[in-house]
């Protein structure tokens, strides 16, 4: 299959058993029918837990502090654990 954005073949990975096929160039993703609801689901699973949300917490060095930080550094991204599926 081509990019729709700059038609290069699109890779195809497989991220925790959800298959995403994403353009090496411009780093496009693209999702096929039920994938959004599948990674929507995990991360409401995940940060059910409290454990989990304060892991993610410490993980990703989250504090009070985020949001003017951000706002600060618009270049500058939040992660979280979805940075494990999107990560190419």
């Amino acid at each position: 299959m081509k990019c729709p954005n700059c038609q290069t073949t699109l890779l195809i990975t497989d991220k925790k058993g959800i298959e995403i096929d994403y353009c090496p160039d411009c780093r496009g993703i693209w999702l096929d029918r039920g994938e959004l609801e599948k990674i929507t689901e995990r991360s409401a699973e995940h940060y059910s837990k409290r454990e989990n949300y304060e892991s993610d917490s410490r993980k990703y060095e989250y504090n009070k502090h985020d949001d003017d930080y951000y706002r600060a550094n618009p270049h500058k991204k939040k992660k979280s654990f979805l940075d494990d599926i999107f990560d190419f």
